[in-house]
């Protein structure tokens, strides 16, 4: 696949704090320098960079999709007795998409804050116009419903997901992680994939630009 045909559509900059070690600053130059001239950027929990991320893609001719990776209530985002939360990716489609994911991103905190800023599934179903969702690592609900309850239970999830979104606009991700979990899950997305008729996208959960850049980003790990 030529590289300007792929997109990166889970990409982690240093909004992701603590965890993110892409500097604004030097995203969109390696973007470019890799025939690419688009890109999601996904910061864990919130949308801070948006500004900055908007006027240097703009300045690098390069198209931004603004995206979050959200933390979804294990039950009711007003709830303060459960800590458990699942990752979600979501991308603003358009500029009703981009208020949505705003008001999404801002309900977390102010309703949802518990560890960490959380939405649930009902908020979410309400405010999905002009979003794109996809299930994100394997800290996303389907794929620990998998691990933990077995593939029919994370089928009846994978469809409970694709219900809070227009049709097609709820995409099962696939990443080249070579561990054996994300090989598992992987091979188990693709055969759900194809049995529900979810549409498929590949991502590389992108936390740094090089990849001599990993040892800082260690060093981001450990200080967590």
């Amino acid at each position: 696949m030529a590289t300007d045909q792929f997109t990166h559509l889970h990409l982690h900059t240093q909004y992701s704090l603590l965890d993110g070690a892409i500097r604004v600053k030097d995203l969109f130059p390696k973007v470019k320098d890799l025939g690419m001239n688009t890109v999601a950027v996904t910061d864990h929990g919130n949308m801070f960079g948006a500004i900055d991320l908007y006027t240097e893609a703009k300045a690098h001719d390069v198209k931004l999709i603004f995206g979050c990776e959200t933390y979804v209530a294990a039950t009711d985002r007003h709830d303060r007795t459960n800590r458990r939360n699942y990752h979600l990716i979501l991308l603003a489609q358009n500029e009703v998409g981009y208020k949505n994911l705003s008001f999404l991103n801002s309900k977390g905190y102010l309703e949802g804050f518990y560890y960490n800023p959380r939405i649930d599934k009902q908020i979410l179903k309400d405010h999905s116009d002009g979003l794109i969702g996809t299930s994100a690592c394997l800290g996303g609900e389907i794929a620990q419903t998998l691990e933990k309850n077995g593939v029919a239970a994370a089928e009846e999830m994978a469809k409970e997901y694709a219900s809070l979104f227009a049709p097609g606009d709820f995409y099962l991700e696939l990443m080249p992680t070579r561990t054996n979990e994300q090989e598992t899950l992987n091979g188990e997305l693709v055969r759900m994939g194809r049995k529900l008729g979810i549409p498929l996208v590949a991502t590389n959960d992108c936390h740094y630009v090089n990849r001599v850049d990993a040892a800082a980003h260690e060093v981001l790990m450990a200080i967590q």
